[in-house]
């Protein structure tokens, strides 16, 4: 036997190995490397937020806690949310596993460059780890992105309400009602196009382009539509429960606008409550604009400003956003990559459990 291929035989497995254990690094190195850039960007200019952190010195700690309480709890609605559909779909994963995905998703999210298909790719492949097959993950995912868009489309149009006339000011009136209509176009869309002959069409022709293009996937256009839509139609979307997943997606948005009122009660100053709604609204459609890492500057600007429009102290503002940022991005930064080193850890031994 020739010894030369013996070595390179036994070597071909660990190169593999080796590949995936260098992505993995260069992820996390990329992830921690951006974490650092933009806190840098942020904390900078320290000068200018003199006031501020000289506000954040005197802090009542027992609505810090309160505001801490409310995040966590926003994020634990979110797990429930997308728990609700993938039990539509015949899959329950316990409520715990899942915050600790979406702590970690998050955090890949707000962390890393094109961070939203990072974190897709990463929740994707935790909940098929978990025994979703791969139609019902496309589907909770998509599904669970446009509730929650949709209900934070709900929050900044209450919050135009209550505004009054005043947000004109702010430039903000054409921004919310176009993204209500888009918003509105989607629903009708998921709600009337799926099964449907024209949505089926559309989905044959959007794969088939896609094959031409990517040469993937390598077998019949209708065939794969008409095998998803099958697998779709066992998806068991109740009003009940797509009530239930607007009830949650409603709940992680509100939990977090409470976290940053509870912010502003902890620096010691009143709360802007007429603008509130609608400041909030822009700040989150703010951070999910791809200029920065999870809307880095651009929140607390967008926010800092509506809400001084309105009526808020200006020093006193800046505190309090910069408070509940601390919590809602750079603490929640810190949890969610603890939250994928613990699954990360935790893999192996998953695998070895299903194998079972």
């Amino acid at each position: 036997m020739n010894p030369v291929s013996s070595d390179q035989s036994a070597a071909r497995p660990v190169a593999p190995r080796r590949r995936r254990w260098l992505g993995s690094t260069l992820r996390w190195g990329i992830g921690v490397g951006a974490a650092i850039v933009a806190f840098n960007a942020l904390f900078g200019r320290r000068d200018e937020l003199a006031g501020a952190v000289t506000t954040l010195e005197h802090l009542h700690y027992q609505w810090v806690f309160f505001a801490v309480v409310a995040e966590l709890a926003s994020i634990g609605a979110y797990a429930a949310l997308t728990r609700q559909l993938l039990r539509a779909g015949g899959v329950d994963i316990s409520l715990a596993e899942l915050s600790g995905i979406t702590l970690a998703a998050n955090a890949i999210q707000n962390s890393l460059p094109a961070g939203p298909a990072w974190s897709t790719v990463y929740a994707y492949r935790q909940f098929r780890r978990r025994g979703a097959d791969p139609v019902l993950v496309g589907w909770t995912l998509a599904l669970t992105v446009l509730i929650a868009i949709a209900t934070l489309g709900a929050i900044a149009l209450v919050g135009l309400v209550v505004s009054e006339d005043q947000a004109a000011s702010l430039d903000l009136v054409r921004v919310i009602v176009a993204v209500a209509i888009a918003i509105l176009l989607l629903v009708l869309a998921a709600r009337h196009g799926l099964g449907s002959l024209p949505g089926r069409r559309a989905a044959v022709l959007i794969v088939s382009a896609f094959q031409r293009v990517f040469h993937r996937p390598r077998c019949d256009a209708d065939e794969l539509v008409g095998r998803v839509f099958h697998r779709l139609g066992a998806v068991q979307l109740t009003r009940r429960t797509l009530a239930g997943a607007v009830a949650w997606s409603l709940a992680n948005w509100w939990l977090d606008l409470t976290a940053l009122a509870m912010s502003f009660a902890a620096v010691g100053t009143s709360v802007p409550w007429r603008g509130l709604l609608l400041a909030y609204g822009a700040g989150q459609l703010a951070a999910n604009l791809p200029v920065t890492l999870g809307g880095l500057g651009v929140v607390e600007g967008s926010l800092t400003v509506a809400l001084v429009f309105y009526g808020g102290n200006q020093e006193a503002t800046v505190a309090a956003v910069l408070l509940y940022r601390i919590i809602s991005f750079w603490m929640m930064l810190v949890l969610g990559w603890t939250a994928a080193l613990v699954i990360r850890i935790r893999t192996p031994h998953l695998e070895e459990a299903k194998a079972r």
